[in-house]
């Protein structure tokens, strides 16, 4: 059984820093592809960025720069290094599991249907 399990939320002003962790279990951890994906309230959930089994990133266009996926496959736990946030990026940021390197997912719509997904965790940035 596939769980994956957020942590590292919470509330922050703009400019500020944040990591999230997503530790899984369940699965071969390194041969996943994983992502962080978040839904702000009354909008769509959107996909934030992806690690691809072989380590490869893909990042949606409006955190390039700023946020930063990495895993570590010793201890099958994926991060999300969010810096320099904005008010926009207040969302529930949730982690995902897919044992497809689906190059697209970022842009799936919606992008729950595909994989394994955490419950979630808050994140609160404030002007």
């Amino acid at each position: 059984q596939v769980q994956l399990v957020e942590s590292g939320g919470g509330s922050v002003q703009a400019g500020g820093s944040l990591k999230l962790s997503c530790v899984a279990s369940g699965i071969v951890f390194s041969r996943y592809c994983m992502g962080w994906f978040r839904q702000a309230p009354g909008k769509e959930r959107e996909g934030v960025a992806v690690i691809f089994s072989d380590g490869r990133t893909r990042y949606a266009d409006s955190v390039k720069g700023r946020f930063t996926i990495s895993k570590d496959n010793t201890d099958n736990t994926l991060y999300l290094q969010m810096s320099s946030l904005k008010p926009e990026d207040t969302a529930v940021y949730y982690c995902a599991a897919t044992l497809t390197d689906l190059e697209g997912w970022l842009y799936v719509r919606p992008p729950q249907r595909i994989g394994d997904w955490g419950q979630g965790t808050q994140v609160t940035v404030s002007s």
